[in-house]
């Protein structure tokens, strides 16, 4: 009997060794964040000093426009990926589609280091489903060595034909391309006004006959690097990162306006790994974190607490922080209903294939 007893127990002490070290290899186990965002939008420091944080292995997919984002999580993206950083007049979209769920801010205490001016504005008045990123203007890039010192800072360099300095590209960015043409005639830019369409449509279409051709993301800044383009519609801070790799290469934002916006991090509806996106949000608002960033990608902050952070230089760039003068020429653009945007993709699908 006591035999029995005492192997019993051996079996049992066995048995309980095994669950304690399968439950403490479960919790060794690395966890995965899935992050799709744009190409070279973070530093590669930030995700490694994340993982050693977090015991955690951060996955990168990439991608060029909102329009290419969204795509994919109505294709089943949305249960793939942990996080995503839209622009912010897709957001109410995406909501409305269904492809975000709410964050849980329990776990972000660093909301509070975002600068008041980025909060509850009116695409996510309760920041129910993001936080700022970073924030930028949409403009052009120019090569100083190849135009003349006295030329107009106008967005006539892409749609005027008399002020063409050699080749350009344009943006593959539906709403960027449509704010631009209706800035240089004058509309509002997120004008839905069909016969203001019309207009934006046909000058897009002569400009885009006339150029190098539409180029998503980072490539606008990638042709300027190599020469390939004189001018580029491209983000402020493309443009900076260009001009570290060749000091021939200029920013600004045209006479008439430009497009100002802010991008955001969001979770996906059917995120595998909400806790762990929650988190990394958090870890992304750190004040340290947040100046890493941004000194990084040369976009500017939305995060106050980082801003003393900031590389000097920066700071004082008005192609990064712009003065008061050139902010005043800034617009959002406005979200737009599914009806709204049904009459804009028309737009953009006639003048990317034509």
């Amino acid at each position: 009997m006591k035999k029995r007893i005492a192997t019993a127990v051996a079996l049992l002490c066995c048995l309980l060794a095994l669950l304690f070290f399968w439950r403490l290899g479960t919790a060794a186990r690395k966890q995965t964040l899935q992050l799709y965002i744009w190409s070279e939008y973070i530093d590669p420091a930030i995700l490694t000093a994340f993982e050693k944080a977090t015991n955690s292995r951060v996955v990168v997919s990439v991608y060029e426009s909102n329009e290419d984002m969204i795509a994919k999580l109505r294709g089943g993206g949305v249960s793939q990926y942990d996080i995503v950083v839209p622009t912010d007049y897709v957001v109410p979209n995406m909501v409305e589609l269904g492809l975000l769920q709410p964050l849980n801010k329990n776990l972000i205490p660093n909301l509070r280091n975002l600068d008041e001016k980025f909060v509850g504005l009116p695409f996510d008045p309760e920041n129910t489903y993001t936080v700022p990123y970073q924030w930028g203007t949409t403009g052009i890039g120019y090569r100083k060595d190849r135009l003349p010192e006295n030329f107009e800072r106008s967005w006539g360099l892409i749609f005027d034909p008399k002020q063409q300095y050699g080749p350009f590209v344009m943006i593959d960015e539906m709403r960027s391309m449509l704010a631009a043409a209706a800035f240089y005639l004058g509309f509002d830019p997120s004008t839905t006004v069909p016969a203001e369409l019309q207009q934006i449509q046909e000058l897009l279409i002569q400009a885009k006959r006339r150029s190098a051709g539409l180029i998503g993301g980072v490539g606008g800044k990638n042709q300027l690097v190599s020469g390939t383009a004189n001018v580029a519609v491209v983000y402020s801070g493309d443009a900076l990162q260009a001009a570290e790799e060749n000091p021939n290469i200029g920013y600004f934002v045209p006479r008439e306006g430009a497009h100002i916006w802010l991008d955001v991090m969001a979770i996906p509806a059917k995120a595998p790994n909400p806790e762990l996106a929650n988190r990394f949000i958090n870890f992304i608002l750190d004040a340290e974190v947040g100046a890493q960033l941004s000194n990084y990608n040369r976009f500017a902050t939305p995060n106050a607490a980082a801003l003393p952070r900031i590389n000097p230089r920066d700071r004082q760039n008005p192609a990064i922080y712009p003065d008061e003068t050139t902010f005043a020429r800034l617009k959002y653009l406005k979200v737009l209903s599914q009806e709204q945007l049904r009459l804009v993709d028309a737009v953009w699908t006639a003048v990317k294939s034509s």
